[in-house]
């Protein structure tokens, strides 16, 4: 209960913020804002006094008191400002309709896919399999920790990874939260919230109800044209239809046998990839901001957005990046279409937004993403993204590739984008240059390991561009006044952007698999309630390791899975791994070294490593056992009181 009363406190401190902030604006506008800046401060806040004092409860607690003592001061400074009143500026009938069918689908998807217990072992879904036990690893393994943290997959490795939206829910595990419930509640206040952004964001840019629900269906059931593969499959064979629900990936928007690789956002992205979903909530309010600034209707929002960018890097990079690339384009085009006499006004609000967020991203990016991704070789020249060979050959022609994987909202968002006036009022172009910036850099640069993760630019490049595409149908469908079939022509054309999305939806919900046994669950329990928080476990490099994601003890080694592709050199502590398992007693320098405290023993183990287990068994203390999981003191560790 007290990790959701810390949550209640930070989210009461964010819209105490957006209250004194955003007075003159309408309710909902501050509630959003608010709860996302409550988020924002409780990722960032203890971060700050972990340096000093580890990731502690008291950490927390000092954390919570400066944001009540930012919120007082917000209200301070508003003092005697009129408070808004108005409920919203949306028709009364569109949040609810956009919002309950989504929040509900939010909450399943969180409940269903992290940790859904049942006969003693753990489930997740389709999407979270591979990725949960990341996010898991970290926010278990954060209790307690030094700052800057470690990998516990790899100690001695600087956690360059975005760890903001995992530490959120470690601050709620430090006051007795339950694991599964920090994560679905998180998770699902943030899906939400991304959600009620992005309509809020749309409806700033077009003050437009069927653009708002058009741009907003497009984001969030988005999908290109693999379902007329699995059609051309079904019709050889019925039964390939039914795969689509059954098979592990097997759905229209993820095959990239076939090169489709434009996943569904709710599935793909929002639910398995936390630290994306976390970037996203925080992104929308800076979109929100730049749209309002560029406008020129509040020049102190220059700061705010400043601010708010600059917390950014560590909760998502790549998020950090679209944003820097969209302003940018943003400027370009403002500055060139402003009147000349307000562009000095301008360029100091664009300066002193990018001089604020430049100053509190660079040590951020200086500490931890630069040398996890620059010195870790990933930077690259790759041209039309995973649609290139890396031979110089494209896969599909260029044109079909992204036709196919986005559907034929892609052709629409150059016509959308020139529909938009050469008017401050108006920023569907200025957001279009914004987005041909991201477009541009994510098409020839390659940031990580995972050609694929620049999907992550792409995506933002998509949101800005759907208000738009939304506005332009809409004035399509005005032009086709008096055409017969029109309904039938436009019905069609919903079904084509909509039916991929539609059935990734409908198999990642009733999807399930088991993530850990009953006897990893019981051993993780005992390993996170008898053995110290900083015990190092020898275990093998599964991704689903019960020691590590459950219990966030460091380990020798963990996933390639992870560690690849986040840039990072394991290939030693692979090999030491696999000799302390499979020649233990010729290996006692390399237990010393790593400081291993126990040995964990399972089936993964047993599969993956020709373990010695006759030795473990003869020379260490077996201190857990449950079916086919052992949990070993290694001898030395006795010699320190270990139990």
């Amino acid at each position: 209960m007290g990790g959701f009363l810390l949550l209640a406190g930070y989210l009461a401190c964010g819209l105490g913020v957006a209250d004194g902030l955003l007075r003159a604006r309408n309710r909902l506008l501050r509630l959003w804002f608010g709860l996302c800046a409550g988020l924002v401060l409780m990722m960032w806040l203890p971060t700050l006094f972990a340096f000093a004092m580890r990731f502690t409860a008291a950490a927390q607690l000092a954390g919570l008191a400066v944001a009540a003592a930012l919120a007082a001061g917000c209200q301070w400074r508003a003092h005697g400002a009129r408070r808004c009143r108005k409920w919203s500026s949306l028709p009364p009938w569109l949040v609810p309709a956009l919002l309950v069918p989504f929040a509900i689908l939010a909450g399943w998807l969180q409940y269903s896919h992290v940790l859904r217990a049942a006969n003693g072992a753990l489930y997740v879904g389709q999407s979270t399999f591979g990725d949960l036990c990341l996010h898991l690893g970290i926010a278990t393994g954060l209790r307690g920790a030094a700052y800057p943290p470690d990998y516990t997959l790899l100690p001695g490795t600087l956690l360059g990874y975005p760890f903001l939206g995992d530490a959120m829910v470690t601050s709620m595990l430090l006051f007795g939260a339950d694991l599964k419930a920090a994560f679905a509640v998180t998770g699902t206040l943030m899906m939400v919230l991304v959600a009620l952004g992005f309509m809020l964001f749309a409806w700033e840019v077009t003050r437009s109800r069927t653009a708002t629900v058009l741009s907003f269906l497009l984001l969030f059931l988005n999908g290109g044209l693999g379902f007329l593969y699995a059609l051309d499959r079904f019709w050889k064979d019925p039964s390939a239809f039914r795969a689509i629900f059954t098979g592990f990936y097997a759905t229209p928007t993820n095959q990239p046998a076939l090169n489709l690789r434009w996943v569904n956002v709710i599935c793909d992205m929002m639910v398995p990839q936390r630290t994306l979903l976390a970037g996203w909530m925080a992104l929308l309010p800076a979109l929100w901001l730049l749209v309002t600034a560029a406008r020129g209707e509040n020049r102190d929002w220059f700061a705010l957005l400043g601010v708010w960018a600059g917390c950014l890097p560590m909760i998502h990079t790549h998020s950090f990046l679209a944003l820097g690339l969209a302003s940018a384009g943003a400027m370009a085009w403002s500055l060139a279409h402003a009147p000349r006499a307000r562009r000095p006004a301008l360029l100091h609000g664009f300066l002193l937004y990018g001089g604020i967020a430049v100053l509190l991203a660079a040590p951020q990016l200086l500490a931890w993403s630069v040398p996890q991704t620059v010195r870790g070789g990933s930077l690259r020249l790759r041209f039309n993204w995973v649609n290139n060979r890396g031979n110089g050959r494209l896969i599909d022609g260029y044109c079909w590739f992204w036709i196919k994987n986005v559907g034929p909202v892609w052709l629409l968002m150059i016509p959308a984008a020139l529909q938009g006036r050469q008017d401050r009022r108006d920023p569907r172009r200025m957001l279009a240059c914004g987005a041909l910036a991201i477009y541009a850099v994510a098409e020839c640069i390659q940031f990580q390991p995972n050609e694929y993760d620049n999907n992550k630019l792409f995506y933002v490049a998509f949101m800005l561009m759907l208000p738009a595409v939304g506005m332009y149908l809409e004035a399509l469908w005005r032009k086709l006044s008096g055409l017969r079939g029109r309904a039938l022509l436009a019905t069609a054309f919903l079904l084509v952007c909509f039916l991929s999305g539609a059935l990734t939806i409908g198999r990642e919900v009733i999807s399930s698999y088991r993530l850990f046994s009953p006897q990893e669950v019981a051993a993780a329990r005992f390993i996170d309630e008898n053995t110290p928080a900083d015990a190092v476990v020898l275990t093998g490099d599964q991704h689903n390791n019960a020691a590590a994601a459950l219990a966030g003890r460091h380990i020798v080694c963990g996933s390639a899975s992870y560690l690849f592709y986040h840039g990072v050199d394991y290939n030693r502590q692979r090999r030491n791994e696999r000799d302390m398992l499979e020649r233990p007693g010729e290996s006692a320098a390399l237990f010393e070294a790593y400081g291993v405290d126990y040995v964990y023993i399972s089936s993964h183990e047993r599969a993956a490593f020709a373990v010695d287990e006759d030795w473990f068994r003869e020379h260490c203390a077996l201190v857990f056992q449950s079916f086919d999981v052992s949990l070993y003191r290694y001898g030395d560790a006795a010699e320190r009181g270990l139990p």
